[in-house]
């Protein structure tokens, strides 16, 4: 069975920093940044990208539909 690799993309213009996302990924891959986007707010990245299942939770209760999921099999 082919093992499924998971990858997140945020926009970081538009993420406003609301954390919802963080307490929703099973995994912990998720944190906020030290760093602010243009409009003053830290913003959601991937902490810890080898731990990224792509199972999504993270896009579903990100409010502003700012995060993108992809999954990649790896064989």
């Amino acid at each position: 069975m082919a093992k499924i690799k998971g990858a997140i993309v945020v926009d970081i213009e538009k993420c406003k920093g609301c954390e919802v996302c963080v307490p929703a990924c099973p995994s912990d891959v998720i944190g906020m940044s030290k760093e602010v986007n243009g409009k003053g707010y830290h913003y959601a990245y991937m902490a810890n990208p080898d731990a990224c299942t792509g199972c999504s939770n993270c896009a579903i209760v990100c409010p502003d539909g700012v995060i993108s999921v992809y999954k990649v099999k790896m064989d």
